[in-house]
Parts: C-alpha cells; sequence; structure tokens
C-alpha cells in the first residue's frame, strides 16, 4: 500500500474512488490541539485535500474531534473556508496546524455533603464553575434542603475556589464535595470607559453596567467561557443563577498576550483576520453597536435593524481573569480594558439546525449588516436564535470582533448559502438601505472616541456604496454578497478587483480620497451593469 493511499480517509475508500490514474502527493503536518492540556500529533493529509477534508481526516482520527467542534488555526491566520484546499493557505510539510476545540454541553452529577450531614445531588453543566454551584446551592435552601449567604467548597481536602470549573473536579463523571459556611471577601472593578466625556451613555447601556455590578457585590465572579478562540468571561447577575452580560478584554484577544487559548503571538500585530489588528476587536464589538442604526427613532430606545447587543467599552478587576503573571490588587492599574456586551438568552445558534426555518426578513437584516460592515467572520455559530414577543424565530447576530477590517481579503458570510439569500429585499429594508450614509457613520465613531483609521473608513464608504447600488440595481443579498466574498483562499473577490482597477485607472498616485471614491463607483459601475445584463 502506497503512502497515499494510507492517508485516503475510510470515506474516500469507501465511495469507490480510483486514484490509480493521478499522482497525489501527501504531505506530513503536525496538529496541536489547543484544550486544558495541549497536545501535538503527526497526521498524513495529501496535497489536494481541502480543509472540510481536512476537518473529516480529524474526525476520522480522534472521533470526539466532530468536524462542528473544529476550527483551525495555522500561522495566526484561521483556516474558515472549508472549500478552499489546505496548500491555498500555504500548509506545506511539517507545518504546525492550531485545533481549537468548542466545547460540549456534557452535564454531571455532583453531591453535596454538608457539615451537618444533609446530602442532595445537583445536575450541572460541566462548563460551570464553584461559583455557580453555591447559588444553586442557595436557592435549594427555599425548598428546604440548606440556605446560605457564603459558602466554602472542599473536595478531597482542597479549598475549592469560586472559578474553579466544575468539569476538572468531577472527572469522572460525578463527585462527592463538601460544604462549609463562612464570610468571604471579593473585590473587583466594572466602569464605563468614556473615551469622549461628552458623549452620554444611553441608558440601556447604564443599566447593563449596574446588573453586572450588582452580581459581581454579590460575590458572582465572571465564569471563562470554553467557546471561541479568546477570552470571554459571562458575568453573571445578583442571583448568580442567570447571566447578564459578557466580557471580552482586549489583551487576551486571539494572538494577545494573555490570550487564554494557547495561540501563538502574532508576529506583525495581524488579527486572525486579513486587515484586522490583535487588541481591536473591543473597539469594532462597540462600533458594530454603534452602527446598527434602527429603521427609526433613538438609538437609546429601539434596538437596532441588525439587533446587535447592547455593548460599550469597559474597564474591569477580577481575580479570575487570565493574569499569567498575576496581579497582587484590585486597581485601575491592574484593569483590563473590553468590550460589555449584554448577554442575549437565546435556544442555541444556527449551528443547531438548518437554515430553511429562518424567517426571510431575518436573514436578510443580518446580510445587510454584514456586507455594510465587510464582517470578515460570519459563521453559524455566532447567529444565535432566539424568540421575539410575538413567539417569533428572530436571529441575534454576536462576535464582531472582525468587522470593519483594513481590507476585503477576508469577507466571509455563511449566510450566501442559505435559500433566504436568493430572495429580493422588501421594501422595509430598501428604505433602510437608502437612508444609510457612511460619512455620518464615521463621523459617529469619532465622536465615540475611535481615531477610525483612514483604511477601515476607506472600507465601510466602498461596502455601503456596493450595498447601496446593489439594491438600486433590484440585486439579492446572495448577489451582493458574492462580490465581497472570494470563492478560494488566492482567488481574489469582486470587490478586491474592483478596488485594484480603481487604483490602476488613477493618473496621480496621490490623487485624494474623494477621486479615488469615484474611480471606485465608477469601476463598480461597470461591474455590476455586466451582472444585471
Amino acid at each position: 500500500m502506497s503512502v497515499a493511499d494510507v492517508a485516503l480517509t475510510p470515506i474516500q475508500r469507501g465511495l469507490g474512488f480510483s486514484f490509480a490514474h493521478y499522482s497525489v502527493k501527501s504531505i506530513l503536518v503536525f496538529l496541536r490541539v489547543v484544550s486544558d492540556s495541549t497536545t501535538t500529533m503527526p497526521m498524513l493529509i495529501l496535497d489536494s485535500d481541502s480543509i472540510a477534508d481536512l476537518k473529516l481526516k480529524i474526525q476520522t482520527v480522534c472521533n470526539e474531534f466532530r468536524v462542528t467542534r473544529q476550527r483551525l488555526v495555522f500561522c495566526g491566520r484561521e483556516l474558515a473556508r472549508n472549500a478552499s484546499r489546505a496548500r491555498d493557505y500555504g500548509v506545506t510539510d511539517n507545518s504546525v496546524l492550531h485545533l481549537v476545540l468548542k466545547k460540549l454541553c456534557d452535564p454531571l452529577l455532583v453531591t453535596v455533603v454538608t457539615a451537618c450531614g444533609k446530602v442532595f445531588d445537583f445536575h450541572v453543566d460541566r462548563r460551570r464553575d464553584v461559583g455557580y454551584l453555591k447559588k444553586r446551592i442557595s436557592k435549594e435552601g427555599s425548598k428546604g434542603f440548606l440556605d446560605v449567604d457564603d459558602q466554602e467548597i472542599f473536595s478531597r481536602g482542597e479549598r475549592l475556589d469560586d472559578n474553579r470549573v466544575l468539569g476538572g473536579i468531577c472527572g469522572d463523571g460525578s463527585s462527592v464535595i463538601h460544604l462549609l459556611l463562612k464570610k468571604t471577601v471579593k473585590d473587583f472593578l466594572l466602569e464605563p470607559l468614556l473615551l469622549n466625556p461628552a458623549v452620554k451613555l444611553p441608558q440601556v447601556i447604564e443599566d447593563l453596567i449596574d446588573r453586572t455590578v450588582d452580581g459581581l457585590k454579590k460575590g458572582n465572579p465572571p465564569v471563562r467561557s470554553a467557546e471561541g478562540t479568546g477570552g470571554t468571561y459571562l458575568m453573571q447577575d445578583s442571583s448568580g443563577l442567570s447571566y447578564v452580560s459578557v466580557f471580552k478584554p482586549m489583551d487576551e484577544e486571539p494572538m494577545a498576550v494573555n490570550n487564554p487559548q494557547q495561540l501563538p503571538l502574532s508576529s506583525d500585530g495581524q488579527g486572525l483576520k486579513r486587515g484586522t489588528r490583535v487588541g481591536e476587536g473591543a473597539i469594532r464589538e462597540v462600533a458594530a453597536y454603534l452602527l446598527d442604526h434602527p429603521k427609526s427613532g433613538s438609538k437609546s430606545q429601539v434596538e437596532g435593524f441588525a439587533g446587535v447587543p447592547p455593548t460599550a467599552m469597559v474597564r474591569s478587576f477580577q481575580k479570575v481573569y487570565n493574569n499569567p503573571k498575576g496581579v497582587d490588587s484590585c486597581s485601575t492599574k491592574n484593569a483590563k480594558v473590553g468590550s460589555l456586551q449584554m448577554f442575549m438568552k437565546n435556544d442555541g445558534s444556527c449551528e443547531d439546525i438548518g437554515p430553511g426555518a429562518f424567517p426571510v426578513e431575518q436573514v436578510h437584516k443580518i446580510s445587510v449588516f454584514d456586507i455594510r460592515m465587510a464582517n470578515a467572520d460570519r459563521h453559524a455559530g455566532n447567529i444565535l436564535i432566539g424568540k421575539g414577543e410575538d413567539c417569533r424565530t428572530v436571529l441575534i447576530p454576536i462576535d464582531h470582533g472582525y468587522c470593519l477590517p483594513e481590507n476585503f481579503e477576508d469577507c466571509t458570510f455563511e449566510w450566501l448559502y442559505w435559500p433566504q439569500a436568493k430572495v429580493p429585499f422588501s421594501e422595509d429594508t430598501l428604505d433602510y438601505v437608502n437612508s444609510l450614509d457612511a460619512e455620518q457613520d464615521i463621523a459617529l465613531l469619532q465622536l465615540n472616541g475611535w481615531d477610525v483609521p483612514e483604511a477601515v473608513a476607506r472600507t465601510l464608504r466602498i461596502s455601503t456604496m456596493l450595498l447601496k447600488k446593489g439594491v438600486e440595481r433590484n440585486l439579492t443579498p446572495y448577489q451582493i454578497g458574492s462580490m465581497m466574498c472570494r470563492e478560494t483562499v488566492s482567488k481574489d473577490s469582486a470587490i478586491e478587483e474592483i478596488v485594484r482597477e480603481a487604483h490602476k485607472n488613477l493618473v496621480l498616485p496621490a490623487s485624494s480620497d474623494a477621486t479615488f471614491l469615484e474611480a471606485v463607483s465608477m469601476a463598480m459601475e461597470r461591474r455590476l451593469d455586466e451582472l444585471t445584463k
């Protein structure tokens, strides 16, 4: 048996394909699994393998690494395009790929024994921490089990901190822990970070911060999420039984200095997506909220068109945040800066069900937002499924740290492959698109303290221009979105070709931005005319 044949997955051999007449090159890569304990294993793949093929092979080697749980990173770039080949991303012999796994919900049984001998059981998500278990115990007190305000938890003689994850304690799927009573003191800091003191926080943001602070005052620590490639902390309310917000520190973003997922540091400052910078994700999260204008009315009173959750920049300290060098006290100096976003109740994400059940207008609102923001990271996992007041399905877009990039190289819209994307926009949506103004948006971002880089401002101007010109010609979300996304990693998208043509047609290299945008507009008109013939 040849080396190439060994590299073929059982799925490929089972389909009866013959490779006898083709020259297939195999390459050896090393897969570094990023988890609680990082491991590296060699893997033989084919030079022609797509990212989807590679993920299937990983699943074949280790069944628990399901395709839907995998996020692959190579040389600081996520291998997000399943149809592209691994070699398109520069993967060659002896390349090291980082595999970040999405954690699955795995309930476990915890038996609590109190100092007075009472025993009762809890079924809890293994991703929860000891602090959450304490609140569950307090709640059970109203049912006659136990009523405590402050507790200490012990397992095998070891006192457990509130931020200890239960899954790491109850490794065998169940465990017995012991409960004692003791007063504890919590140190924390959380306050809004106003980059422009002249801007007043919307009431919804003030309420969000107040509710988050109430939870911290009650001794409910942040819970670090196992999802994603950066540090994400779920902030609890005063009861400790529900989440109220999500905090993402800038220094824990993917490839940042304190990233908890053990991703390598960025060597040139580039983020996981081309055109973004490490440490700027929080700013972009806030920008996404600010630019999600409502159809009418004030942003402080009405949610935005796309439904981006309320988001603000904050400064926060809590000992559970990832600080490899340690911190000795609660102070502004030791606080982290990041985005704080309202936690949205949901029934899962769009990864969990097929897109056929999604309302057309819900898909369209997200498509308008993503096109305008040139989103480089729209996948089904960052669109939550919720219920509106009338019990209708509502799609909630989250995770906008990779929107408004400096170029269009990594624009990715998963909704392109959903049937709703080929349905024309409604009149209401057309009216909303026609009301958008890129210059006003840039001024709004600057008013809120973001010194918008010229490359980012140019991206917003061009993407808004394409969206408005597209709807003028009655193009569908699919037709407009396809112009912004590459078919393969190495083939430029239509919008990239338009920008390049505009640069080429400029007589003077140092022409003004207005002159350049006029050249972009002319090239865009020609391309759209060809598309609508």
